[in-house]
């Protein structure tokens, strides 16, 4: 999320569900609605009274706006489960734990704290496809829900969601040796929703804790999206406590920053990199799965152990996807977001964590060490602002001109299932709409920093943004 005026700001209905201004577009009223019209299709692929899971993140418009979604899920004749301030993916592996048809999560994910939203799930534990979603929303603004019973539906609370989830975490690790290295681990929960669950991860795991902002109260000690410029005490904390590694999370706990043993911030397009490496080198020449927008830096895990990555539109549904149609063991995006599905079919900072901690114990290695010999790349990520009501359509001709030009480049790959993006020897660069804010995303990557700008700078130009 980028640090521009949100007091405009309107409702975002995407794939990842919807985000806004509470009190002004993210209201109970739109709470209720979008969850009793999510409530209404669950309840029509099923015969009966269907069981919803309904969890929130910490944020101190949470509960309000998690009534207003309890009711509406009633309304469409759901029966609610909720789980109270959890993680994202502990909503996913509660789905699974208790048969559930579906799920909703109360969070703006890595929004400052002027944001909520609601993310929905189903009954596999993930964002649904992009049809779906796209009916859903659809259905909102067309549709005023009509409740399908006189009395609601019944709704009872579920306090295992962290118990369940550090299990099925820890069932995907040997937690023994790492018990064993006795880690020194310095962990950012930056007051949100992992907190709680990630500390109970970490003492399981026999690591030595020093715990920065882990009371889940919703009020953000700095701003919650886990990028280098937002973490300076977590690496200065890391330095003076002699930790082995920091890790950071986002306030609904689905994405991972990781601080090395140095105190330097490794960026998180390392996150999925580094756990790929755990999952893959115990059983090589399987598949993994990413988004458009990671960096290469997957590739050269896969090589390493006779793997293929297969490639998503951004949004991890799309990833979830592309991942079972393929068979990926793990996947995940460059955002910090590892996807482990014998865990959950969501990102899951509680599985990233665990799975460095045992590359770490496997390889012999400080962290630092590890990162080192992997390659480094320079990586810019630059959003450009959609204003006017002719944007969407400046941008859309701007990518199909980008397309075209570089199709006419025999040493171009090209791509256009969500924007566009353009393999080179020099690089990549992906430019697309975001599916959470009104702007476009331009990310590129390339062996050095001056290439890397001379590929946006040409990519803007042809696309005159």
């Amino acid at each position: 999320m980028s640090d521009h005026d949100t007091n405009e700001a309107p409702l975002m209905l995407t794939i990842s569900g919807a985000r806004g201004i509470v009190g002004a577009s993210m209201t109970p009223e739109v709470a209720h609605r979008l969850a009793a019209t999510w409530g209404d299709y669950l309840a029509s692929t099923t015969d009966g009274s269907p069981v919803v899971v309904l969890g929130r993140d910490s944020r101190p418009s949470g509960p309000e706006l998690s009534e207003a979604a309890a009711r509406g899920l009633q309304d469409a004749g759901c029966q609610v489960v909720s789980l109270g301030i959890v993680t994202t993916p502990t909503t996913g592996v509660m789905i699974g734990a208790l048969r559930a048809v579906g799920g909703v999560m109360i969070t703006a994910s890595h929004n400052p704290s002027p944001w909520n939203g609601l993310k929905l799930l189903d009954g596999r534990g993930t964002a649904p496809p992009a049809d779906v979603a796209s009916g859903i929303i659809e259905r909102y603004r067309s549709e005023e829900p009509t409740p399908r019973s006189a009395t609601p539906a019944d709704r009872r609370e579920d306090a295992r969601g962290h118990d369940t989830h550090v299990a099925k975490v820890l069932g995907q690790v040997d937690p023994m040796p790492i018990r064993e290295r006795g880690f020194r681990v310095v962990l950012d929960s930056v007051n949100g929703a992992g907190g709680p669950a990630g500390r109970m991860l970490l003492e399981a795991l026999g690591c030595e804790i020093v715990h920065l902002h882990g009371e889940p109260t919703g009020n953000f000690a700095h701003p919650p999206e886990p990028r280098k410029d937002h973490l300076g005490e977590l690496c200065q904390v890391v330095v003076d406590s002699g930790a082995d590694i920091g890790f950071a999370q986002d306030p609904d706990a689905d994405r991972l920053a990781i601080v090395d043993d140095g105190g330097r911030y490794i960026g998180e397009e390392y996150t999925l990199a580094l756990a790929a490496r755990t999952i893959l080198g115990r059983e090589p020449g399987q598949s993994a799965a990413a988004n458009l927008s990671t960096s290469r830096l997957i590739d050269d895990v896969a090589a390493g152990f006779g793997a293929t990555v297969h490639r998503s539109p951004v949004g991890e549904a799309n990833v979830a996807e592309v991942m079972r149609a393929q068979d990926a063991i793990i996947g995940g995006e460059g955002n910090g977001g590892v996807m482990l599905p014998a865990v959950t079919w969501v990102r899951d900072s509680l599985s990233a964590m665990a799975l460095v901690l045992e590359l770490l114990v496997s390889e012999g290695c400080s962290l630092s060490g590890i990162v080192d010999r992997m390659p480094r790349y320079a990586m810019l990520k630059q959003t450009i602002e959609l204003d006017g009501q002719d944007a969407s359509v400046r941008l859309h001709r701007g990518i199909e001109a980008v397309a075209e030009a570089y199709r006419q480049r025999d040493e171009a790959t090209v791509q256009t299932g969500d924007g566009v993006r353009v393999d080179l020897p020099t690089g990549w660069f992906h430019l697309r709409a975001s599916n959470t804010e009104p702007i476009a995303r331009l990310i590129i990557e390339s062996d050095d920093e001056a290439t890397a700008q001379q590929l946006a700078s040409e990519a803007r130009a042809i696309a005159d943004l």
